[in-house]
């Protein structure tokens, strides 16, 4: 019995808890829901493509990024992970380093990411969406 009134005593501070953060949140002047329009995706029915499909891409890449002297110097490689959304109109946005390997190579691989062409945007019914597209790049003496 002591079991089962401590079970219901946490499941109401829980809930309490839940709806004060709830609450919070919705006071926030920066809050918005988010509508269907806005929706982020991560996998959709046609995912983005860059003018060409991938060859065209690890072309690009090839073409447009450069290794950086310090990294050189200090002869860092391996794989930069960076993370960017391809927009409803193709252009790409919120570029972030998910995991980086340091010495000037990150900051390289955000700047050849924000000079990218348009995108053909991903799909879902039929409908341009927002998509969250993740890329390694690879750094290699």
């Amino acid at each position: 019995m002591k079991k089962a009134v401590l079970f219901l005593a946490l499941c109401a501070g829980v809930v309490f808890s839940l709806q004060a953060q709830t609450d919070d949140t919705k006071s926030n002047s920066n809050y918005r829901e988010v509508t269907v329009d806005d929706a982020l995706f991560v996998v959709v029915e046609k995912m983005p493509e860059f003018p060409g499909g991938d060859e065209a891409l690890y072309k690009y890449i090839a073409n447009n990024i450069q290794y950086p002297e310090q990294a050189k110097k200090e002869k860092i490689t391996g794989r930069v992970f960076v993370s960017f959304v391809v927009e409803k109109d193709g252009s790409i946005s919120s570029a972030k380093v998910i995991r980086g390997i340091g010495g000037g190579c990150d900051e390289e691989v955000l700047r050849m990411v924000r000079n990218m062409p348009l995108w053909k945007p991903g799909t879902q019914r039929g409908k341009p969406v927002r998509v969250q597209y993740n890329l390694p790049v690879l750094f290699q003496l």
